[in-house]
């Protein structure tokens, strides 16, 4: 059933996608829309929390891009409700620390969105699933959730203590004794040139083809046997594997996952994050409530800015003011307005 809650906008298809990494990304285990969705929110909240909702996934929900196309509410509202939206547990924003292939590592911050309404408890679950789970960087958008990526990409479980076992890199050139006794490599030799047949290796080459690299015709007496196999390393590295596996992502993995407040992006490392929100803007929220239902009714103005005073409701009519005050400045009246 489609949610019947009024609404003045709703995102249009040219709605910006967020840069990589922060776009909407979907919780999961969802309902289908309906009209109970938002009940437990304010107005405005709920049109902003539909709104939100009927963004697609990668598209850009910072308050800043969503106040840029909303008729109806600037920053500071839709700040506001944002931060409302999230204490009701439906935003999340969730830092990942990844690991690559090619180990390089990398912060990402995924904005997770839910339509229906989680506990803290969920959301704290939702966040440790995250951690050893397998992404690729073909989702750049935001690299989704690791069910999309490859489950078999890497092995099942991180290593959490570094091996003293040798890597593939160390063996395949330890082997080339046995393929070919003039490069018989030293175990100085091995460490020296392990980062260069690792690179061969994520590029995409076998251990076999990084023998066959080091063994094709050699002369029939080689004196500097690391000499000879680093220079070959170097002039023989393989580039058109390299671009190929680009394109195809590499693999990564997610090896630490904390909770970042919403509004001002902090995170767990700094300080408490309390149903997605940071003690200051939690304290933020409060005072825009109070100014909120403390505000004066439309149509007020203080007797301190009025010539004469007001009746009893305080409600004056401003124009007739207005047009008093220009008339006490002898300035032309309006035309149409100043009578």
């Amino acid at each position: 059933m489609a949610c019947s809650y009024p609404s003045a906008a709703l995102p249009s298809p040219s709605h910006p996608m967020a840069k990589s990494g922060y776009g909407k990304r979907s919780a999961g285990d969802e309902h289908p829309h309906g009209d109970p969705d938002f009940a437990h929110l304010s107005p405005r909240d709920r049109e902003i929390a539909v709104f939100v909702d009927h963004l697609g996934d990668g598209h850009a929900m910072g308050y800043k891009a969503i106040a840029a196309v909303h008729p109806r509410y600037g920053q500071q509202a839709v700040r506001t409700s944002l931060k409302r939206i999230t204490a009701a547990g439906h935003l999340r924003h969730i830092r990942e620390h990844l690991t690559v292939e090619d180990n390089s590592m990398r912060w990402v911050t995924r904005t997770y969105w839910s339509r229906t309404p989680r506990s803290p408890e969920w959301w704290a679950e939702f966040v440790r699933e995250r951690k050893g789970l397998d992404v690729t960087d073909q989702y750049e958008s935001g690299l989704a959730r690791a069910a999309e990526a490859a489950p078999a990409a890497l092995d099942e479980q991180p290593s959490e203590e570094p091996s003293d076992e040798p890597g593939d890199a160390y063996r395949t050139l330890a082997d080339l004794r046995d393929a070919d006794p003039r490069m018989a490599l030293s175990a100085s030799d091995c460490r020296s040139l392990e980062s260069l047949a690792a690179q061969w290796l994520a590029l995409g080459a076998t251990p076999q083809e990084i023998t066959k690299a080091l063994t094709d015709g050699l002369p029939p007496a080689v004196t500097n046997p690391g000499g000879l196999a680093r220079k070959r390393l170097e002039d023989k590295m393989p580039p058109t594997k390299a671009k190929i596996r680009q394109k195809t992502g590499r693999r990564a993995r997610i090896n630490r996952v904390i909770m970042a407040c919403v509004t001002c992006d902090a995170d767990e490392r700094t300080t408490e994050i309390i149903d997605g929100i940071c003690r200051e803007c939690h304290a933020e929220i409060e005072a825009d409530e109070a100014a909120e239902m403390e505000g004066p009714p439309i149509g007020y103005v203080p007797e301190t800015f009025l010539r004469d005073p007001a009746d009893d409701t305080g409600v004056v009519d401003v124009t007739h003011w207005a047009a008093e005050l220009r008339r006490a400045a002898r300035l032309r009246p309006r035309a149409g307005r100043d009578v």
